[in-house]
């Protein structure tokens, strides 16, 4: 029994890194058959291929080409000046290798911190001036030999990235934004929580917080790696960049809610509010939820119409507030806190229906994919 539990914790976290998983094998054929195809055609120095393959081989299809592309470019121009720099400076000695190092790795360098995809060159620059290569067969052959490595090795990791259990970069963006909706609604819970003197801890504000905001930065680079996809031609995909935007408007209105959530609201209008603001709360984050699964499985949102129901119930509620006899006796802060905490719903109202909108576009976009339309 004692073993049969062990085997099924062990199984359950290799499920659960199922992702890493699938990365590890890709990288590993990659390197393998890079280095196989160097020995092929007898290149002189096929470890660089298969140190290629392992860069650019990345978790998804655009990031294998973004990181493809910017180590070609670094490798071409740095392997294009440094044999120029190798040919045309005399290198023999100390002093000689010191002036060629200055003068090739200067600008270069300098390249590099302009632009990060040329971050490899001054690498490959230093390489064509040290021994052996840029000695041994002369720096055009190393040049050439350099570039060539590094070419195949690109290819071998994005061809590896496409065909070996590939992993396209708008599946990883819907599952790290249908984490962020998930924890949106965590959040919701919190902030509700804090106004109904039902509070969960202020301490786990401070860890929701940055794990939305670890969420989205991921989701936001797998939309570049998406977008990078669909300019490829590699996908039909949506657009990424309206969900992306859409996520940091909901996060914005969240942040609102927070403020207007700092303190708990006074007992006599906690009596009249406290149960539409409860219902509020318990609707947001079924529809949240709901929303999430969704985004998770590209398929139709869930529907809304509850959550409007109770929306507008508490809105409704807080309206009357203006009429009734504890409006009198309210201090200015306590019933501008109820409002800005309507304002700022209904300001997450408008983008939640926005984020419904993309979550729709992106089910319509999954079904037509499967129908071949």
């Amino acid at each position: 029994m004692a073993s049969s539990g062990w085997l099924e914790r062990i199984m359950g976290r290799i499920g659960a890194r199922q992702a890493e998983l699938k990365l590890a094998l890709r990288v590993t054929i990659a390197a393998t058959l890079a280095f196989a195809i160097t020995k092929a055609f007898n290149l002189p120095q096929g470890y660089w291929a298969a140190i290629t393959a392992v860069v650019v081989t990345q978790s998804s299809v655009g990031g294998s080409l973004k990181a493809a592309i910017e180590r070609f470019m670094g490798t071409l121009a740095g392997a294009f000046y440094g044999g120029l720099i190798a040919a045309f400076i005399p290198h023999t000695s100390l002093s000689g290798v010191g002036l060629a190092m200055i003068v090739s790795l200067f600008p270069l360098a300098l390249l590099a911190a302009v632009n990060s995809s040329f971050r490899v060159a001054p690498v490959t620059a230093l390489i064509m001036l040290l021994p052996p290569t840029g000695q041994a067969i002369g720096p055009l052959t190393a040049a050439i030999d350099r570039v060539v490595e590094i070419t195949l090795g690109n290819i071998v990791g994005v061809v590896v990235s496409l065909f070996v259990l590939p992993a396209r970069a708008h599946t990883l963006m819907m599952e790290s934004a249908a984490k962020v909706v998930s924890l949106n609604a965590s959040l919701i819970e919190i902030l509700i929580g804090e106004l109904t003197a039902e509070p969960k801890g202020r301490s786990t504000l401070q860890t929701i917080h940055p794990q939305i905001r670890a969420a989205l930065k991921k989701a936001e680079s797998a939309a570049d790696e998406a977008a990078r996809e669909r300019k490829s031609h590699l996908t039909d995909s949506a657009d990424p960049e309206p969900l992306i935007r859409t996520l940091y408007r909901v996060r914005h209105d969240l942040v609102m809610i927070g403020r207007a959530s700092a303190n708990p609201l006074p007992e006599p209008v906690l009596d009249k509010l406290g149960p539409a603001l409860k219902s509020l709360r318990d609707e947001t984050c079924l529809l949240l939820r709901g929303l999430a699964k969704s985004l998770r499985t590209r398929t139709t949102p869930p529907d809304a119409s509850s959550f409007q129901t109770a929306l507008h119930t508490f809105v409704s509620e807080t309206e009357g507030l203006r009429s009734h006899a504890l409006s009198h006796d309210l201090s200015y802060g306590s019933f501008g806190q109820v409002f800005a905490l309507g304002f700022a719903f209904e300001q997450f109202r408008k983008d939640l229906e926005d984020l419904l909108a993309r979550t729709q576009e992106l089910a319509a976009d999954r079904a037509s994919e499967a129908t071949g339309n």
